[in-house]
């Protein structure tokens, strides 16, 4: 998959974008607005890993978010299962140089549209933490829809917080 939205690119991860993997992903301001399963230290081990599991990964739903010819960041959804099977959970980070340009935005949009349009989904969903008011926002902007705040949800980083549950329906 390759889709060009002019201020960014998203597309399949390649084997050979593991040196700008690390080099962005490995950063403690990303680490503590996603989930534990996102490593830190984010190291080659770690970025082979990831790289071997979604070059292999049929359907494709994680893609890099490439600007300048680098992948600086990545995004993709989590189809739900059984009764959820028409939900889907979409996550994505950028390295903190391309922060407040509207990358994130363009691809949270972008991702939207694709999932939508190509598997049998009608809605997906996000769950930031509440305090991360960027995320909110790019999903605002996105077209989501803050349908909740889910008091004392999650813990990261031995600080137990709240999230924001934003959702986006097939139109």
């Amino acid at each position: 998959m390759e889709l060009d939205l002019g201020i960014c690119r998203l597309r399949s991860w390649r084997q050979s974008d593991l040196a700008s993997l690390v080099r962005h992903a490995n950063n403690r301001r990303i680490w503590l607005n996603l989930r534990d399963m996102f490593p830190s230290p984010y190291t080659d081990e770690a970025g082979r890993l990831w790289l071997a599991h979604v070059t292999t990964a049929s359907p494709q739903t994680n893609f890099a978010i490439e600007v300048e010819r680098a992948a600086v960041g990545g995004i993709g959804f989590i189809p739900g299962r059984d009764v959820e099977r028409i939900s889907a959970e979409v996550g994505y980070w950028l390295g903190e140089p391309y922060w407040g340009r509207g990358i994130a935005t363009a691809a949270v949009g972008a991702l939207s549209d694709f999932a939508f349009a190509n598997f049998d989904l009608h809605r997906l969903f996000a769950l930031p933490f509440a305090d991360n008011l960027a995320s909110r926002r790019v999903l605002e902007k996105a077209g989501y829809t803050l349908e909740a705040i889910l008091r004392t949800s999650a813990v990261k980083d031995g600080r137990i917080l709240d999230q924001a549950l934003y959702s986006k329906t097939r139109a």
